[in-house]
């Protein structure tokens, strides 16, 4: 997929897409020329690197 078609299935800006690129955090990329193209399995690994961990039951306190 293109960088277009990344940010539409993310439902983000291309430019959110580009930021990353610039700081090192999206996805893995492949240039062709001047072209970037992502990989669907490296997407969809780096989706599943950006889940928070979950915990336990939320405490309340109330004091």
């Amino acid at each position: 997929m293109d960088v277009h078609e990344l940010a539409a299935y993310l439902g983000i800006p291309i430019s959110t897409v580009y930021d990353w690129r610039v700081h090192g955090k999206g996805p893995a990329a492949y240039r062709f020329g001047k072209h970037l193209k992502f990989a669907i399995s490296d997407v969809r690994d780096w989706i599943a690197q950006q889940r928070e961990p979950t915990s336990g039951p939320r405490r309340i306190d109330r004091r």
